[in-house]
């Protein structure tokens, strides 16, 4: 992965709208977000790991000098020398090491891709429950209005001798009931609001509803496990790093090999003494050959150590293919019951306000009571909670699938 989270996020990054939409919380979050920068730094340092294994294998070259006063001799001296080194055969050390760098790098960049999934994640999650606080507000806000209604009403018949007191100090209670409600809804709504802050990286506004649906979802548990275990970015990166343990293994073995090399050097020295001085210089190249013979068990034992390290390496693989479908089937459970509960509050709270409606009507004509106009207030105010909720789990349960089968990106929010 390159810098493409965080440049367009920067492309993209505008000011909210009237509502700010969940497409406009990602951009602003991929944009500052300081965990996905730093992911990106330390992927941008991982990436130099193969030109830094290259270099192995190339001519390298150096200058030194050498001055100083002889007391021995009685004089001064000077020297320099430039030398130059080619590596011609390396037992295969540099083609290995450059092959687990860049698995390296590879495995680096599935990471990058989870960071910024994780991103993403907690930004639809921060809006969900966002979301969900501003709307119960807002419903014990219309609560209460309707009791400040009532109260009136009854106190009204109260004072025409067609109402009781009862009936009065039961819709007071209520009201006061609702008041404590809202100071809670309103705590509620101060705590998701410094989390989005924390997460989107400036203060929210209100809320526009969140697509119907995300992109990208599969119709299917199957097709979810199939692309999981394709794209997640956990499990990919397990292979990339098992192909780099197992580069390694060369590379280790590379340390008994034979190499070969051309070097060259030039040096100049000059002497001042008793004597006078002198000038001296030579001229060297040839070809460099060395075969460790002896190293006291150390190259076999790193071959052992990066042979069982390739073999862990595998069994990672094994163990995140798992993970990967278990968190697939557990998001897609997730899913299918939260759809499940929109569908069921969906019903519920449209009875629930058809019921409200219908015993407020039945109470102007003397037919209900103020008790059933407070069972029908809260039974509609509860199912609408009910509601707002199952939508917020359903927000949150869709991106967890997503992240799960690794296509959770920008395209994902609209």
């Amino acid at each position: 992965m390159n810098r493409r989270w965080l440049l367009a996020g920067s492309m993209l990054l505008a000011p909210p709208a009237a509502g700010e939409t969940l497409a406009d919380a990602v951009r602003a979050a991929v944009a500052t977000n300081p965990s996905l920068a730093a992911a990106q730094a330390r992927q941008d340092a991982l990436a130099e790991a193969p030109e830094q294994a290259r270099a192995q294998g190339r001519l390298t070259g150096e200058a030194g000098a050498l001055g100083g006063y002889d007391r021995f001799n009685g004089g001064k001296g000077a020297t320099g020398t430039v030398s130059a080194t080619l590596p011609i055969w390396t037992g295969g050390r540099v083609r290995t090491a450059v092959r687990a760098a860049d698995a390296d790098v590879a495995a680096g960049a599935q990471g990058l891709r989870d960071v910024a999934a994780g991103v993403l994640s907690n930004v639809v999650a921060a809006y969900a429950d966002l979301l969900f606080q501003q709307e119960s507000a807002a419903i014990v806000d219309a609560d209460i209005q309707l009791l400040d209604n009532q109260v009136a009403e009854a106190k009204a018949r109260f004072d025409l001798g067609t109402g009781t007191q009862t009936d009065v100090s039961r819709l007071v209670a209520q009201r006061a009931t609702a008041s404590a409600t809202q100071a809670s809804a309103q705590a509620a709504l101060a705590a998701a609001a410094a989390t989005y802050r924390a997460v989107v990286g400036r203060d929210p506004g209100q809320l526009a509803p969140p697509p119907a649906t995300l992109a990208g979802l599969p119709p299917t548990i199957e097709q979810a496990r199939a692309r999981a275990v394709e794209a997640n970015p956990l499990y990919r990166q397990a292979q990339a790093t098992q192909a780099a343990a197992a580069a390694r293994i060369g590379v280790a073995r590379s340390n008994g090999a034979p190499s070969l090399g051309l070097g060259a050097s030039y040096g100049y020295g000059v002497a001042i003494g008793h004597d006078g001085g002198g000038y001296v210089s030579d001229t060297a190249a040839g070809l460099t050959f060395r075969l460790p013979l002896l190293t006291g068990g150390l190259v076999q034992s790193q071959v052992r150590e990066a042979t069982a390290n390739a073999r862990a390496a595998r069994y990672d693989v094994d163990a995140a293919s798992r993970d990967v479908i278990r968190q697939t089937d557990t998001a897609w459970a997730n899913v299918v019951a939260a759809r499940a509960r929109v569908e069921a509050n969906t019903k519920a709270a449209a009875a629930a306000d058809r019921a409200l409606a219908g015993v407020k009507a039945e109470y102007a004509v003397g037919l209900r009571t103020t008790l059933d106009i407070l069972i029908a207030d809260e039974s509609l105010r509860g199912a609408q909670l009910a509601l707002a909720s199952a939508r917020s789990d359903l927000l949150t349960g869709e991106a967890g699938l997503l992240r799960a089968m690794g296509t959770l990106e920008l395209a994902s929010v609209g």
